[in-house]
């Protein structure tokens, strides 16, 4: 049961909705991040979201809306959901921006997200070696590359600021004031140790496992320290940096700054799954009823490294279109479009 659009029903109930997504479609879907899309009866696409849990946050349009209520009157018109299960939240909230900007779905109120993207810059020069964030990335040099795309400045900040912590770059300068010389021979950190710490940043922002895995458990040793010793304030500034550092070195292959093209296709259960990525950004998505001997050369072409996405995914498209109480496409065979 859910508000309506005026809030209460008559008699002061919440007012049913009419949509007519199965709960079937509901629970096929993964508990993991990703995008859902709806759509109405005809196919048109009424609104694109992004999950922490798919499952959940799709569910919850069809419980208490709570401060979602102006929302009845589209979930009562939703009659198909599709998804894409993505690798960690920051891949699904790319997605989510890029679809957007391709297109605005009538229940989308602004086209993209609202972060800001920036990057991450490493400085190797002697004179001045750090990593700082940038708003723009310029063409990689042997003593300076940049790393992101990334969706928050705040939080590209916060994961620079924990990498301080216990990789210094900047205190391996050659040219470091008198006090930051005082601060470089407290951390113990010289000139030399510039080029080691500069690959192991490297190795981090590359997400190598065994990298971040080592730079996570620093930080939380740091975090255990500051609240034994009781400086609170300081161990939850240190566990919301070990949480943007999470951001930034998770999994996100949706955005990406190598200007790759390509056409992506997964197929599962009858249904072909297709993305397109342009210029390093996968920012279309459609799927539609087709043969497995129809699919085969286009699975062929698909790039290896993203086989698995394309086919997990369409693993998803044909659960959904599956579910046993669900209603195909205005065709009859279960077909979308991009943003039609």
């Amino acid at each position: 049961m859910i508000k309506s659009a005026r809030g209460l029903a008559a008699g002061g109930q919440p007012a049913a909705h009419t949509g007519r997504v199965p709960p079937a479609a509901v629970a096929r879907l993964p508990a993991s991040p990703g995008v859902y899309r709806f759509r109405d009866a005809r196919g048109r696409v009424l609104y694109i979201g992004r999950a922490t849990t798919l499952r959940s946050r799709v569910a919850s349009y069809w419980s208490d809306l709570r401060d979602r209520d102006h929302l009845a009157p589209m979930v009562a018109a939703v009659a198909r959901i599709e998804a894409v299960a993505c690798d960690s939240v920051h891949e699904a909230s790319w997605l989510e921006r890029n679809l957007l900007e391709a297109g605005l779905p009538r229940w989308n109120r602004t086209p993209g997200g609202q972060e800001t993207v920036v990057y991450l810059r490493l400085d190797t020069r002697p004179a001045g070696p750090g990593l700082t964030v940038d708003y723009l990335s310029r063409a990689a040099t042997r003593d300076v590359r940049y790393f992101g795309p990334y969706l928050g400045g705040l939080r590209a900040r916060q994961a620079a600021a924990a990498l301080g912590r216990i990789l210094p770059l900047a205190y391996a300068g050659a040219q470091l004031s008198g006090a930051h010389r005082d601060l470089a021979r407290t951390r113990g950190v010289t000139g030399a140790d510039r080029d080691r710490i500069a690959r192991q940043l490297t190795a981090v922002l590359e997400r190598r496992p065994g990298a971040v895995a080592a730079a996570r458990r620093e930080l939380e040793e740091l975090r255990d320290r500051a609240a034994r010793a009781l400086g609170f304030e300081l161990a939850g500034r240190i566990q919301e940096e070990i949480q943007a550092l999470d951001w930034v070195t998770e999994p996100q292959r949706v955005t990406r700054m190598d200007p790759e093209d390509a056409e992506v296709h997964g197929w599962a259960g009858g249904v072909l799954v297709r993305f397109v990525i342009s210029g390093g950004r996968l920012c279309e998505w459609s799927q539609r009823a087709c043969g497995q001997a129809q699919a085969a050369a286009r699975l062929a072409a698909t790039p290896t490294g993203w086989a698995d996405f394309a086919r997990r995914n369409a693993e998803l498209a044909a659960g959904l279109a599956q579910a046993p109480d669900g209603a195909p496409g205005p065709d009859g065979a279960r077909s979308t479009s991009p943003l039609s």
